[in-house]
């Protein structure tokens, strides 16, 4: 998606300002060379080579304001403002020197004239049509009138009026010319700058989909060493410690490549890979006609299986959501009538504790066919840049405001700095919900009040938030099936809380995983995925 005008006009705008300041770097550095070079003319034996000056005195004093000059406009090029104005500053001072320079010089007019001819097309170069003209014929009008100075003054002008003429034509063409010069080079520098930007978004974007390709995907090279693999490929292929060597990683995929390459055939068998042994297809392209750079795509084939499974539990889904609408109709009438019940005055102590349990049994079915149509309801991730240590803090102080005191503490632990992750916020604000509810519920000892922690941290380079408890644990038998859908070791549970923050988190390529905490209590741990689009193999 190319950028929009605005962009490519702030694009243009920056590349053009560097561009100059560049130019007027360099311009500055000219004129320390030009004054140090007159310099040189006249406090050094060399300048006999030249002849001797008309007007020793003013040629030195010249020299060496200009000399300083120069080097006060060198520091100010390097401060970075008012470019048009160190241009013009400069530019004026450059004539006036050069004027008084022949004037002080005159067996070394035409070197000097000529040197202001550069000096005149540098600032043509950076500044607008209209300066660059002005520079030029200021720079005619001083060597003319140098002339006419020489001629009234000193009777001797040392140069023909002609010359003076054509340094003056020469001024206003070198200004006009550098100046068209300039502004094709801004025009292609400009062009070039919007280019580079279209290409770093075009190629952000296509690291992103490949990033986000359930297929794996490596570069792997003619030797046989991978290049590059996005997260997918590295999750089939198992972690190698940043092994490069497709031989090592996957010796089975190495000579399967290596005989594609060679005889050109495709092999739809199935390979193997991991400790899980999954089941991989491998497709193979090569990145060049001609070169043995390879493309390998790696498809799991469990993918498939989990599609029609996902078939299948959407189709549930609707079902067991047109079901739970069905149910909550004569639920609510059962507890609404139980209500009334309880109201009257007749019921009796026996009778009113069942009605109670009546109550409670509606309350936790309505529960159940809550999550239900939330379960049903949910929708595709949405995954964008998140700091999850901001987000944690977030969600904690807004927690609080509807936590009562009795229930415990919520809290983020120690200082989290930034931790960037790829995922859906509001599916994140749902799963820290219920692990956050379910450990003030269940994550405290009978004589102490509930104390849960938020830990923002990167595991192993991944962007990670633990949940943690100082309650009892979970018990070793029931660690296995804490992510069963309707699985409770609670009276009072639904069994779909843990089950439904799994899913949401898969659907954000997260894990959600149960971890021991030495000394008691319990850990949920949420491993997101970083945002960075391609990992390095």
């Amino acid at each position: 998606m190319p950028p929009s005008p605005a962009t490519a006009r702030r694009t243009d705008t920056l590349a053009l300002a560097d561009a100059q300041r560049r130019d007027l770097y360099f311009f500055s550095l000219y004129r320390v060379f030009e004054a140090a070079l007159l310099a040189l003319v006249l406090f050094s034996p060399a300048g006999a080579l030249i002849g001797e000056p008309r007007h020793p005195l003013l040629g030195k004093a010249t020299t060496l304001v200009y000399l300083v000059a120069a080097a006060a406009l060198l520091y100010w090029a390097q401060r970075r403002r008012a470019l048009r104005g160190q241009v013009l500053v400069g530019t004026t001072l450059d004539i006036l020197a050069a004027s008084l320079a022949i004037h002080s010089l005159p067996l070394a007019a035409p070197g000097i004239a000529l040197m202001l001819l550069f000096n005149v097309g540098a600032a043509a170069l950076i500044l607008p049509l209209r300066y660059g003209l002005g520079a030029g014929a200021l720079a005619g009008v001083g060597v003319l009138a140098e002339f006419v100075w020489s001629t009234l003054f000193d009777a001797d002008t040392g140069r023909p009026l002609a010359e003076r003429v054509m340094f003056a034509v020469s001024y206003l063409s070198i200004a006009m010319l550098t100046y068209l010069l300039g502004r094709q080079m801004r025009e292609s520098q400009a062009l070039a700058a919007r280019r580079g930007a279209e290409v770093a978004d075009l190629a952000a974007i296509n690291e992103l989909i490949i990033r986000r390709m359930r297929t794996g995907v490596l570069l792997v090279d003619g030797e046989g060493r991978i290049r590059l693999a996005n997260e997918a490929a590295l999750l089939l292929l198992g972690e190698s410690e940043g092994e490069r060597d497709l031989t090592r990683v996957a010796p089975d995929l190495a000579r399967r490549l290596r005989t594609w390459l060679r005889d050109g055939k495709p092999d739809d068998t199935p390979l193997r890979f991991g400790s899980e042994q999954i089941e991989v297809l491998p497709r193979f392209a090569r990145l060049l006609a001609q070169g043995d750079t390879a493309l390998v795509f790696l498809d799991d084939t469990s993918l498939v299986s989990r599609r029609a499974e996902s078939m299948t539990l959407a189709t549930l889904g609707r079902f067991s959501a047109s079901l739970a609408h069905e149910i909550r109709n004569p639920l609510a009438a059962i507890s609404y009538a139980t209500q009334l019940l309880e109201e009257s005055d007749d019921i009796n102590a026996a009778d009113r504790r069942l009605l109670q349990i009546i109550h409670q049994q509606c309350l936790r079915t309505n529960g159940i066919v809550e999550s239900v149509l939330g379960l049903a309801r949910r929708e595709r991730a949405s995954a964008e840049h998140v700091d999850l240590a901001a987000f944690a803090r977030r969600f904690v102080d807004d927690y609080r405001q509807t936590l009562p005191p009795e229930s415990g503490s919520v809290q983020v632990g120690g200082e989290p700095t930034p931790v960037a992750a790829m995922v859906d916020p509001r599916h994140l604000q749902q799963v820290l919900t219920v692990l956050v509810q379910n450990a003030l519920t269940y994550g405290h000892l009978p004589t102490e009040p509930a104390r849960v922690t938020l830990a923002v941290h990167a595991s192993t380079g991944a962007p990670t938030i633990d949940v943690l408890d100082r309650g009892p644990g979970i018990p070793e038998g029931a660690r296995g099936s804490l992510f069963r859908p309707f699985f409770t070791t609670s009276e009072h549970g639904t069994g779909l809380g843990l089950y439904i923050a799994r899913e949401l988190c898969r659907a954000n390529e997260a894990t959600l995983d149960y971890v021991s905490v030495a000394g008691g209590g319990s850990c949920f741990r949420i491993t997101l995925p970083g945002p960075h689009t391609l990992l390095p193999a």
